[in-house]
């Protein structure tokens, strides 16, 4: 039953999308920022989902993604990459072992939804994937996830989220 080729820790195929996700050669994509996401027996399951706004402690977090591959773009392979911008477009980067790296779920991660026998021609395809991450601490300010398809973007394929700074202590 190999309905999609990619590492099975990132995604199976899954549920459908909601209505008002965005398309682009035909690949429509919704996305949500969770507490908790993951794919299991090719659905998503969503924790604490909707949010954007956090902090200003980091906590983890999760990111839902429904790809919705048209027939004709099924048995093909794409690539798909996931990356943290800050306000003005530019990558977030944070401190690694290996110096300053920017913040990238996907780096170029290929994936082929795959048609199962006896669906009827034209019927597009689920592809759900989810990721979770540890805290990463951010500034105060409004950063968004981005996702890419085949080097292509969609204004729609984006995650905007807030991060609040610390309250101010009151004056006494």
């Amino acid at each position: 039953r190999d309905r999609a080729r990619i590492d099975p820790r990132l995604a199976t195929l899954g549920p459908r999308p909601d209505p008002r996700c965005a398309r682009l050669g035909g690949m429509r994509v919704t996305m949500l920022l969770a507490d908790f996401a993951q794919v299991s027996d090719g659905k998503l399951t969503v924790v604490g989902g909707g949010w954007s706004l956090t902090g200003p402690e980091a906590v983890p977090f999760g990111i839902a993604i429904l790809i919705r591959v048209p027939w004709d773009q099924a048995n093909q392979r794409h690539v798909m990459r996931l990356e943290l911008l800050d306000a003005d477009g530019h990558a977030v980067e944070v401190d690694t072992d290996d110096g300053m790296q920017p913040v990238v779920f996907f780096d170029d991660v290929p994936f082929e939804v795959g048609r199962p026998a006896g669906l009827k021609p034209g019927t597009p395809l689920d592809f759900p994937v989810a990721v979770n991450s540890g805290p990463v601490l951010l500034e105060p300010g409004i950063y968004e996830w981005r996702l890419t398809i085949d080097g292509e973007a969609d204004e729609e394929w984006r995650l905007p989220f807030s991060v609040r700074s610390e309250p101010e202590e009151p004056i006494v």
